[in-house]
């Protein structure tokens, strides 16, 4: 055992599954509420949805690159728990002054103003604490058991999105949008109490004096495997954050189309979300077998190929309400599911233990650049080409990684790459 795991008890590794399950819920929700709140208490018109709402999300994403950047560095100076515990708490400031916008702003442009600023708040808050929730889960692990504790992660983060699609939304038909959007900030104290009484730091201090970026290039450089793990956080991390927004933007803006009210379309787009979620949830114990016997390159080739072809023929539905859609969903969350984790356990194989936070860092700030493109271009693409195309965008972006994938495989088979990665086995 590596040291510094011997520490670790039972207890926490279960504070650290359950804050990754309160951390998606938090961050899943303030992202599923965007459009109903925008649509119906902000009064968004169709004629923008797609540009305001992929707006928002971009303005936090691009908060979000400097956040992942500076603290995955001094999560290695100062350790992760104490970033965690101020991350929820920043938050629930956020949560607390986003449904008050329409009151604080005043008329509807000064009211989006506000709504903008307490979501970049949430992010910032947000941003602080996943990726150290993470970074810790790598801390807690060594070569033996790595597989499993980040999957156990992932799949508790999964929990947490099925949760709010499947349960959580259905709260607005309710309780009212208000008191849906004021459970967000509740959940983040709790996460903060959570944090800061149960988990522990185990990784040694860095002794860099300013962010290693250097250091961090040269480990991509030199590491094929490294550099894929990175493109696939360019092309996938945005997947969940892109199918929440741009399918809950679909229903509730075709429910005006066919006579539907805005709660039931967010009620359905909420259930086949949450339904997504639940395969996520589902099959990462699949993927965690998956990468243990066939290895982590060849999981995110197939998760990559499954997520591209669901996305594409997501292309071709026209009524979002119609029962086919399930079936395109399944596939992208089957492949979200190893996209999710094997990149993750790829970068913490790579990443030198006093520098796991900088190198999770680097491979978040990729991951929001991702976001950033995806998101903003999809919605130029939902308003101007209409609502399939974005998921067709995205699943052509997915093609290219797997392309890449193959290609590493086959290198690697002829004895040319990178070298194994504990728990791979040798590419026949």
């Amino acid at each position: 055992m590596e040291p510094g795991r011997s520490e670790v008890e039972g207890h926490q590794r279960n504070a650290l599954y359950l804050l990754s399950a309160l951390c998606m819920v938090f961050m899943t929700l303030v992202v599923a509420i965007q459009p109903l709140f925008l649509r119906n208490v902000l009064n968004i018109p169709f004629e923008t949805a797609g540009a305001v709402n992929a707006n928002v999300q971009v303005v936090t994403e691009v908060l979000d690159l400097f956040i992942f950047a500076y603290l995955g560095y001094l999560s290695d100076r100062i350790g992760r728990v104490r970033i965690i515990v101020a991350g929820f708490l920043v938050a629930a400031v956020g949560a607390v002054i986003a449904p008050l916008s329409p009151w604080v702003g005043g008329a509807s442009i000064g009211a989006l103003v506000v709504y903008y600023v307490s979501r970049v708040i949430m992010s910032a808050g947000s941003g602080a604490v996943w990726p150290q929730l993470s970074a810790l889960a790598g801390d807690f692990s060594d070569d033996s058991n790595r597989a499993r504790l980040l999957s156990n992660t992932a799949f508790m983060m999964a929990f947490g999105v099925t949760l709010v699609y499947a349960v959580l939304m259905q709260i607005p038909g309710h309780a009212g949008i208000t008191v849906t959007m004021l459970l967000t900030a509740a959940i983040s104290v709790a996460g903060a109490w959570l944090a800061r009484k149960f988990l522990v730091d185990v990784a040694p201090r860095t002794v860099e004096t300013s962010v290693p970026w250097r250091a961090v290039w040269d480990l991509v450089k030199a590491e094929p495997r490294l550099r894929l793990a990175f493109a696939s956080s360019l092309f996938a991390r945005s997947d969940m954050v892109f199918v929440g927004l741009f399918l809950m933007l679909w229903f509730i803006y075709f429910a005006d189309l066919i006579k539907v009210g805005q709660a039931e379309a967010a009620a359905r787009a909420g259930m086949l979300i949450g339904l997504m979620g639940a395969v996520v949830m589902l099959s990462i114990p699949v993927w965690r077998s998956f990468i243990e016997r066939f290895g982590r390159i060849q999981a995110v080739l197939l998760g990559m190929m499954l997520s591209a072809l669901g996305f594409i023929m997501l292309g071709f539905v026209v009524n979002p309400f119609d029962g086919f859609i399930v079936f395109p969903i399944l596939l992208v969350s089957a492949g979200q599911a190893g996209c999710f984790v094997a990149p993750q356990i790829l970068t913490v194989d790579h990443a030198p233990k006093d520098l796991l936070g900088s190198v999770l860092g680097a491979f978040n700030v990729i991951g929001c650049l991702g976001i950033i493109f995806f998101v903003q271009i999809g919605g130029f693409l939902f308003d101007y080409i209409g609502p399939p195309a974005p998921f067709i965008f995205t699943g052509v972006g997915n093609l290219i990684i797997s392309a890449y994938a193959l290609r590493l495989v086959k290198s690697e088979a002829r004895g040319v790459g990178g070298g194994n990665t504990p728990g791979d086995d040798e590419v026949a």
